[in-house]
C-alpha cells in the first residue's frame, strides 16, 4: 500500500468516528436547552470581541502616530484618547461576557452530568438480569459511569473553545487576507499536522481505554477488597493485605508505562509539528517586517498585522487542541451511547394481559434454562404446580436450581424451552410490572439499606406509602420488632455503618428485617428463598410458629436448605440438577426413604420411623 492511501486510510478511520458528535450535542440540548442557548450567545460575543479589539489597535496606533506628528499634540491626542476609551470599554465587555459564560457554562456542566446520571440509572434499570451475568456489560457500564462524571463539562469547554476560537481566527484570517492571500492559506497549512496528530492521539487513547478497560476494573475491584469493611475481617485473618496490595501495585505500574508511551509519542509528534508551525510564522512576520521597511504598509497596519498573525496561530493551535480534546471526548461518550443502545431481551407482549390473582396453581411445564454464557442447565426439563392458597417447599443442594426458579418466576429471565404458566396463562402474555407487583420476594442475599429502621421496612411497598403502623405490623409478622425496640432510636434508627450514628446489625437481624419489608408487600404470591438460613434454631422456631398464619390465603413458595423449615409445608419439592425428583408432603417423603428422608436424617439425626 502506497503512503498516501495508508494516511487516507488513516484519516478514514478517524472520521468514522465522529457520527458520536451529533448524538453529544443534542445530549447536552436536551439536558439544558436555555443554559446552551445562553451560552451560546456570550461565546459568539467573546469570538467578535478580539476583532474590536485588533481594529481600535490599528486605529490607535495610526491616531498616536498623527498625534505625535502634528503641531499641536495634544488636541490631536484627542482622537486617540476616544478610541483608548472604547479599547477600555471592549475589553471590559470581554471579561463581562468571560466571567457570565464561565458561570452559565458551569451550571450548564451540572445539568448535563445529572442527565447523564439519570439516563445512566434508567437504562441499568432497564436491562435484563442477564446483562449482568456478562463481563462485558460491566466493561460497558464501567465505561459509561467513569467518563460521564467529567466528559460532560470537558466536551462543553470543548465545544465552547471550538465555537468562540474559530469565530476569531476566521475574522483574524479575514483580516490578514488584504495583506496577501496566501497568508491566510499559510497559516491554515500550518496547523494541518497538527490536526493529525491530535486527532490520531485521541483515537490511540480511546483503543487504549478500551483494551485497559478490564485491568482497570481489576485493579478498582483490587482496591475495594483493600479498604471495604465486608471484606476487612478475613484480609487480616488470611494475611491477603500484601497479595491483593501487590497485585493492585501492578497493574496500576503496567497502567502507567502504557499511557506514559502514549504520552512520549504525543509530544514527539508535536515537536514536529511545532517546528513547521513556527517556520511558517516565521517567514510571514519577515516579510510583512520587509515591507514595513519599504514603506508599504503603516506602522499601525504592522500592529494590526503582528497581533492578528499572532493571534491567528494561537488560535489555531488552541482551536486545534479542543477539537481534539472533542474528537477524544466524543469517542469516550460513545461508551455511554452504546450503553444506551442496549435493549432488554425481557419484553412486554404487545398487548399484555392482566395479572389476576391465583386461583388454581403456578406451572413450570418442561421449562430448561441456562444463563448466558454457560452450556451447563441451571433447570432442565422442570415440571412442577404450585396450588395457589397453599404452601409449597423447594428443597436441594446447592446448585439444583431453586433461586434460578425464582427468577424465571419473576420474569427476570425467560425460559430456554418450556413455559411457566398463571391459571393456564403463560407469564410472557401477562404485564411485566403487574407480574412483579403480584410477587413479594425474600431474596437469598436481601439488600442492606443503609437508612432508618422504619424505611427499610417501608421500601417493600413504597405505593402503598405505609404508615408507622403498617410497618410495626410487618415487623411483628418478620419477629424483627424486639431488634427494633433495641436499637436506641426504634424505628428511627439508622442502620449500617455507611453514614453517621448508622448500627450494624447482626446477619440474622437484617434477614428479619428484610422478611418484613417482604410482608409489608400484601402481594398474592409470597416467595422466600432461605428465610430461616441466618437464624438460629429459637429464633427459626419463633418465625415458623407465625409463618403458616402469614401465608394464609397466599400463595407461598419457600426455598430452603432446612428440612426443619420445609415440613411446615403442604407440598415439598426435592430438586436435583435442575429437576424435580422427589413430591409430597414431610412424611410422605420420610416415608419414601429417597433424598428428602436422606436428608432429614442428615439434619436433624431423627430417623424416620
Amino acid at each position: 500500500m502506497t503512503a498516501p492511501s495508508i494516511l487516507g486510510a488513516k484519516f478514514r478511520k478517524l472520521a468514522a468516528q465522529f457520527p458520536y458528535l451529533p448524538q453529544a450535542l443534542r445530549l447536552v440540548w436536551a439536558a439544558a436547552p436555555r443554559h446552551a442557548g445562553l451560552w451560546v450567545a456570550l461565546l459568539v460575543l467573546q469570538g467578535l470581541l478580539p476583532i474590536a479589539t485588533v481594529y481600535l489597535t490599528r486605529s490607535l496606533v495610526n491616531a498616536l502616530v498623527q498625534a505625535v506628528r502634528a503641531t499641536d499634540p495634544v488636541a490631536a491626542a484627542q482622537p486617540a484618547l476616544l478610541l483608548a476609551g472604547l479599547m477600555v470599554a471592549v475589553l471590559l465587555l470581554a471579561e463581562g461576557a468571560r466571567v457570565a459564560a464561565s458561570w452559565v457554562r458551569a451550571a450548564q456542566a451540572d445539568l448535563v452530568q445529572d442527565h447523564i446520571s439519570s439516563l445512566i440509572h434508567r437504562q441499568s434499570l432497564a436491562v435484563d438480569l442477564a446483562f449482568y451475568d456478562n463481563a462485558d456489560f460491566y466493561d460497558r457500564l464501567h465505561r459509561a459511569r467513569s467518563e460521564a462524571g467529567y466528559r460532560p463539562v470537558a466536551l462543553l469547554e470543548n465545544l465552547g473553545g471550538i465555537l468562540q476560537n474559530g469565530i476569531t481566527l476566521v475574522s483574524m484570517l479575514a483580516l490578514l487576507l488584504p495583506f496577501g492571500v496566501w497568508l491566510p492559506l499559510a497559516l491554515l497549512a500550518s496547523s494541518l499536522p497538527a490536526l493529525y496528530i491530535v486527532l490520531r492521539h485521541a483515537l490511540d487513547q480511546h483503543y487504549w481505554r478500551l483494551r485497559a478497560t478490564t485491568d482497570e476494573r481489576r485493579a478498582w475491584y483490587y482496591d475495594w477488597l483493600l479498604t471495604a469493611g465486608e471484606t476487612a475481617a478475613e484480609i487480616r485473618l488470611f494475611g491477603l493485605g500484601d497479595h491483593f496490595h501487590a497485585a493492585f501495585q501492578s497493574l496500576r505500574s503496567k497502567l502507567r508505562v502504557e499511557r506514559a508511551r502514549l504520552s512520549a509519542k504525543l509530544g514527539a509528534s508535536e515537536m514536529l509539528a511545532g517546528l513547521f508551525t513556527l517556520c511558517t510564522a516565521g517567514a510571514a512576520l519577515a516579510w510583512m517586517g520587509w515591507r514595513a521597511l519599504r514603506h508599504e504598509v503603516t506602522l499601525g497596519d504592522l500592529a494590526m498585522f503582528y497581533q492578528a498573525f499572532q493571534q491567528g496561530t494561537r488560535l489555531s493551535r488552541s482551536l486545534l487542541d479542543n477539537v481534539g480534546q472533542l474528537y477524544g471526548n466524543t469517542l469516550f461518550i460513545g461508551n455511554l451511547f452504546e450503553f444506551l443502545a442496549l435493549r432488554p431481551k425481557v419484553l412486554n407482549a404487545t398487548d399484555p394481559q392482566p395479572v389476576l390473582p391465583v386461583r388454581e396453581a403456578i406451572r413450570f411445564r418442561n421449562v430448561s434454562f441456562r444463563y448466558p454464557g454457560t452450556d451447563r442447565l441451571a433447570l432442565d426439563g422442570l415440571d412442577l404446580a404450585i396450588p395457589a392458597g397453599r404452601i409449597t417447599a423447594v428443597v436441594g443442594s446447592n446448585g439444583a436450581g431453586k433461586s434460578t426458579l425464582i427468577k424465571v418466576l419473576c420474569r427476570f429471565y425467560d425460559p430456554d424451552l418450556g413455559s411457566v404458566e398463571l391459571d393456564g396463562i403463560d407469564l410472557r402474555s401477562l404485564d411485566i410490572n403487574g407480574l412483579r407487583s403480584s410477587i413479594t420476594v425474600l431474596f437469598q442475599q436481601p439488600v442492606h439499606y443503609n437508612d432508618t429502621a422504619a424505611r427499610n421496612i417501608a421500601l417493600g411497598d413504597l405505593a402503598l406509602n405505609p404508615d408507622r403502623d403498617a410497618i410495626r405490623a410487618a415487623a411483628e409478622a418478620a419477629g424483627a420488632a424486639e431488634i427494633v425496640r433495641s436499637l436506641p432510636n426504634g424505628y428511627d434508627q439508622m442502620l449500617g455503618r455507611w453514614f453517621q450514628h448508622g448500627t450494624e446489625l447482626s446477619a440474622g437481624e437484617w434477614q428479619r428485617i428484610s422478611l418484613a419489608r417482604a410482608f409489608l408487600r400484601r402481594a398474592p404470591i409470597l416467595v422466600l428463598d432461605e428465610p430461616t438460613s441466618a437464624m438460629d434454631p429459637w429464633a427459626e422456631a419463633d418465625w415458623l410458629r407465625r409463618f403458616r398464619r402469614l401465608a394464609a390465603s397466599r400463595t407461598a413458595v419457600v426455598i430452603t436448605h432446612r428440612f426443619t423449615t420445609a415440613m411446615i409445608a403442604d407440598t415439598i419439592y426435592v430438586m436435583a440438577e435442575g429437576r424435580v425428583a422427589e413430591c409430597g408432603s414431610h412424611q410422605d417423603l420420610l416415608a419414601a426413604g429417597g433424598r428428602y428422608a436422606q436428608g432429614w436424617i442428615a439434619q436433624t439425626g431423627a430417623i424416620p420411623g
